[in-house]
């Protein structure tokens, strides 16, 4: 399997060495995401670990989403990136601290390998055939994230569930808000195959310029049951310990409502679906605002 581009395994200059994982970065970063990362609103002791953690996901997410490189290079690349982590060699920066700042905190490096299984079915997966597969990529891709989080913290395993409903959502959110990107430039397809055909929709569909009735149906239908996740995760911000992280949970759920909610009516591959920085800010004061009140009243 190749992707757009013309550039080789044998003659790209990553397989030569020449340059690392980190300079296949696509430039995006911990600001640009859809919900915050390590915000002022963690503590200070958490940011640089969890950081690190992110900037080793965002290298291994943008080697899996890279357009000129090939199938066995991109798998080649993630393995080095895996291979590093658990301290063979030091040639991959992103690995390398990682590496060390869990070793610091006595913690596992179990939730950036999940993370990197979800990066190779990138490579190799283009299709999905229904929510249960669709739900199972997430275990991989999203739920090990909040996993790690609630270690970092210290907090009780029994949080996971409603976290993993949390990092589902915020997944599957994505998915929608770039299913014509993915299309268009991966030909990666998340929307499952039988809620399109239940919706009359075809693949095809969403190389448009505009979604189709049958698509938009699709689409919403699927933002429908990312909204009953976010029901189901509404119980983890209550059940953290840690105020702060309690905090940040509100706002990230805040930041995933009101994406569902404008998927439910927008189009995405002719709309914009996604928050600006101003009404992420504006949100997250509020939200943070309400989450002290609760907090401090028991509410």
């Amino acid at each position: 399997m190749t992707f757009a581009g013309d550039t080789t395994t044998a003659d790209h200059p990553a397989m030569a060495g020449k340059i690392s994982a980190g300079d296949l970065r696509s430039g995006k970063g911990h600001t640009d995401e859809n919900f915050p990362v390590a915000s002022r609103i963690i503590h200070p002791r958490h940011r640089a670990l969890i950081l690190a953690f992110y900037n080793f996901v965002r290298t291994g997410d943008d080697i899996a989403d890279h357009a000129q490189l090939d199938a066995r290079t991109k798998l080649e690349q993630l393995d080095l990136l895996e291979a590093e982590l658990l301290g063979e060699g030091d040639t991959q920066r992103e690995a390398v601290v990682l590496r060390a700042a869990l070793a610091e905190r006595g913690l596992s490096p179990q939730h950036a390998q999940d993370v990197l299984k979800a990066f190779r079915l990138d490579v190799t997966k283009l299709r999905y055939e229904n929510w249960d597969d669709v739900i199972d990529y997430c275990r991989y891709s999203a739920m090990p994230v909040g996993r790690f989080m609630l270690d970092v913290h210290g907090e009780d395993r029994a949080t996971w569930a409603a976290s993993d409903a949390l990092c589902a959502a915020l997944q599957i959110n994505n998915h929608l808000q770039d299913c014509g990107k993915d299309y268009r430039n991966l030909n990666r397809v998340y929307l499952p195959r039988d809620v399109l055909a239940a919706s009359g929709a075809t693949v095809e569909m969403l190389g448009q310029a505009r979604a189709t009735p049958q698509l938009l149906a699709c689409i919403r239908t699927l933002a429908q049951q990312t909204d009953d996740l976010l029901r189901q995760a509404r119980p983890l911000a209550g059940g953290v310990k840690d105020t702060r992280l309690a905090l940040e949970i509100g706002v990230i759920d805040a930041f995933a409502d009101r994406i569902v909610n404008l998927l439910k009516v927008r189009d995405p591959l002719s709309e914009r679906v996604h928050l600006s920085k101003g009404q992420m800010m504006r949100l997250a004061v509020a939200t943070v605002a309400g989450g002290v009140v609760r907090r401090a009243f028991g509410a």
